[in-house]
């Protein structure tokens, strides 16, 4: 298994959980993005720098990501097309996407956006805050911990 990261839109305020996290478990970790990330010097976290435009990064992860592996983004449709190909996808918040609720979240969105264009709610999602944080920490945490024993059985 490995993590991919869509680096563009890593809150710094999750990035040193993940960093910890990929050292206890000893799980490779890829930033992909289309500018220069700093991370700590670690053989398991890698970069990858794409060139600049609409979904080159996601496009990249997509192309790389495997059965089994997991994705940290915000990007709901990144998420589908990660998790079409058996992968698991966990955003900044904590809300881990599967198969069971990908396609019902790719759907809100579509349709906030939607409502959004046609001027009948307005604003984005809540500012991001230490409860999502949290959220985020135990998500992982559980993720890795049934993976990471699957993995070894």
């Amino acid at each position: 298994m490995q993590i991919f990261v869509d680096a563009d839109a890593f809150p710094k305020d999750i990035q040193e959980i993940v960093f910890r996290a990929v050292e206890r478990v000893r799980i490779p970790l890829i930033l992909v993005s289309n500018k220069n990330i700093r991370h700590p010097s670690s053989e398991l976290i890698s970069k990858i720098t794409v060139a600049e435009g609409p979904d080159v990064a996601d496009d990249r992860i997509v192309e790389l990501v495997g059965e089994g592996d997991l994705v940290i983004t915000a990007d709901i449709p990144l998420a589908s097309r990660v998790v079409d190909k058996n992968a698991f996808a966990i955003d900044p918040r904590g809300e881990l996407y599967n198969k069971t609720n990908i396609k019902h979240r790719l759907a809100m969105r579509d349709l906030m956006k939607e409502l959004r264009q046609e001027g009948e709610i307005m604003g984005g999602p809540r500012a991001f805050n230490g409860r999502n944080v949290q959220a985020f920490a135990n998500e992982l945490d559980k993720f890795l911990t049934k993976h990471c024993r699957k993995a070894k059985e």
